[in-house]
């Protein structure tokens, strides 16, 4: 029996070493999987917004060509209350993300109406100023994918990376498990899509059929001319305001109000002047004054 003494000692040990480090090993196994939900939590978030953006892109381009899917009533009663309640309008932000989990229409019927009244208001003016048939179908071409869509992409990306850069708001608290938030950028060029509508309707329509006063020469036409162009960005400027403010992760957005400033002081000084921005514009792209 001597020679079993230290054998089963041995296995003794064995079991004591192997249940004290598979012990340890699941403690540490816990804890790893906890820091890396806690890194999950965090980090997740920072790319949840992009992704989601990417994921939805594809859907929202399919469903451009489909009318039927796409909600025109709805559409149609938007654009009405950002002309007359834009507050109103944006509320419904928060309805949207509490039912489709993203701030960012899906829908991209407002963005192919806008297409089509910009091309409408384009070929009015190729009427109007006496173009030729190539020539009416460059200006419409370049007024919707230029000035409507690509100047669009540029000023939501601008919009996007500033306010995810500089003016999201710390985790409250420092809470370690809460998810940060990003603006998509879907939704930042659907900001500027809701902005552009009402200066369409400023400078597009009611221009168009101001066009006698305004290009008569006189003061009034030049008064009539800055009024119309100060109103018009000052109020793109404040629905880009409510856009990003109606974001509650965001902080500091009245950033988005300080153009409204320096138009209130240039708006004097083009009138003392005598600048005309409807002659300006008109100039550049019709060669008329």
């Amino acid at each position: 029996w001597v020679p079993w003494i230290p054998g089963c000692l041995m296995a003794t040990k064995m079991a004591t070493s192997s249940g004290s480090g598979s012990g340890s090993g699941g403690y540490s196994t816990t804890h790893t999987s906890g820091s890396r939900g806690r890194n999950a939590a965090s980090g997740g978030g920072s790319a949840s917004g992009t992704q989601a953006a990417l994921h939805m892109l594809p859907l929202y381009l399919r469903r451009i060509v489909k009318w039927r899917q796409m909600d025109l009533e709805y559409t149609a009663w938007l654009m009405l209350q950002l002309c007359t309640n834009p507050k109103l309008a944006y509320r419904h932000t928060t309805y949207h993300k509490q039912t489709h989990n993203q701030w960012a229409r899906d829908d991209p019927a407002f963005v192919v109406i806008c297409s089509a009244l910009v091309s409408f208001s384009a070929t009015a003016y190729c009427i109007a100023f006496g173009y030729s048939v190539w020539h009416s179908l460059l200006t419409v071409l370049s007024a919707v994918v230029v000035d409507f869509l690509l100047l669009g992409v540029a000023i939501g990306t601008a919009g996007w990376l500033l306010s995810n850069k500089y003016l999201r708001a710390s985790v409250p608290g420092g809470h370690a498990h809460a998810v940060e938030q990003h603006v998509e950028w879907l939704y930042a060029f659907d900001v500027h899509c809701n902005a552009y509508f009402p200066l369409f309707l400023l400078l597009h329509v009611l221009q168009y059929f101001l066009l006698p006063l305004l290009l008569s020469g006189g003061f009034i036409g030049c008064l009539v001319s800055n009024a119309l162009y100060a109103v018009a960005l000052a109020y793109y400027h404040y629905v880009t305001f409510l856009g990003y403010n109606a974001l509650p992760f965001l902080e500091h957005t009245e950033l988005f109000l300080y153009p409204i400033g320096v138009l209130a002081l240039l708006a004097p000084l083009s009138l003392l002047s005598g600048f005309n921005p409807s002659v300006f514009v008109l100039r550049v792209y019709f060669g008329s004054s």
